[in-house]
């Protein structure tokens, strides 16, 4: 039986500059299609930004259709940390995963914003021990000041091995309920 998995982490920076963007099966060649949908949850961001603390578990931000919804955490730093969850997941077949065509049931018409908790804090967790190895820099992942909005886009991803592996772990083992 196929449940909601994660289908997409993005991290972006204060200036709303993507850090990082991990897809996950069978998204992993949709990569334009989900910079686009991280990029459209970025004014609602701002928008609940005006609305409430700092550091905040936002929920879910926007119900991009039936199957995908955006939810979003925003760190003390301003960093914005996303994920997009397949909510009708994915099933094994013959080996491999596929898409599942239809919910598991009633019970996955949605979720629970806290469901998504213990995902967005190993997030902030892998992004402050980022911050804490010596030799990255997070002013090489901004533009530099006054630049146009098109600079913000030609940043340098994080390309930190440890950062990346925490994420992939993050996406490919979050499932409802879990601890991480």
């Amino acid at each position: 039986m196929a449940g909601p998995r994660i289908a997409c982490i993005g991290v972006i920076g204060k200036t709303d500059n993507p850090l990082h963007i991990s897809l996950f099966p069978p998204y992993t060649d949709a990569t334009i299609e989900f910079s686009f949908l991280l990029n459209s949850c970025l004014d609602i961001f701002e928008i609940r930004r005006k609305q409430t603390s700092i550091d905040q578990d936002l929920g879910l931000l926007h119900a991009i259709d039936e199957r995908l919804a955006a939810y979003g955490w925003r760190t003390t730093t301003g960093v914005k940390l996303l994920i997009i969850v397949d909510l009708f997941g994915q099933e094994a077949v013959s080996g491999r995963l596929v898409s599942a065509g239809k919910p598991a049931g009633p019970a996955v018409s949605g979720l629970r914003d806290s469901d998504l908790k213990p995902a967005f804090r190993a997030l902030q967790s892998a992004y402050i021990q980022l911050l804490q190895n010596p030799f990255y820099s997070p002013d090489d992942h901004a533009p530099a000041p006054g630049a146009t909005a098109g600079a913000a886009s030609a940043c340098q991803p994080v390309s930190n091995p440890k950062f990346i592996a925490d994420v992939q772990r993050i996406g490919e083992s979050w499932t409802p309920g879990a601890t991480l």
